[in-house]
């Protein structure tokens, strides 16, 4: 098992808008972001259960000639609403990077 963080050469969080977050995860190998894809740890629901939303609420989105995953959600805290801790969504991607990739067998 290798954790996703060593595996991507990014994986970013940010607003997508006042009301959504998007989360990013790029590879600049093939090689490993083929072997997250076919390993199936990102995918909706998985996100939905890190995230803890209802998996109708993920977008989610694989994109192969950016070797790249693409994952969007309604902001839980509106951007500048009372109580909002990050004004730019940009420290909410922490979770995604301890995911744990299967070896390829």
């Amino acid at each position: 098992m290798t954790k996703l963080a060593e595996l991507a050469s990014l994986v970013r969080s940010k607003n997508a808008g006042p009301f959504v977050l998007t989360f990013d995860v790029l590879f600049d190998d093939p090689g490993k972001y083929l072997r997250v894809k076919r390993s199936g740890v990102l995918n909706r629901d998985s996100f939905a259960t890190l995230y803890r939303c209802s998996p109708n609420m993920v977008r989610f989105f694989e994109c192969d000639n950016a070797l790249g995953f693409k994952f969007s959600i309604p902001r839980p805290i509106f951007q500048a609403d009372l109580g909002s801790t990050d004004q730019h969504g940009g420290q909410q991607n922490a979770p995604l990077m301890d995911i744990e990739v299967p070896d390829d067998e």
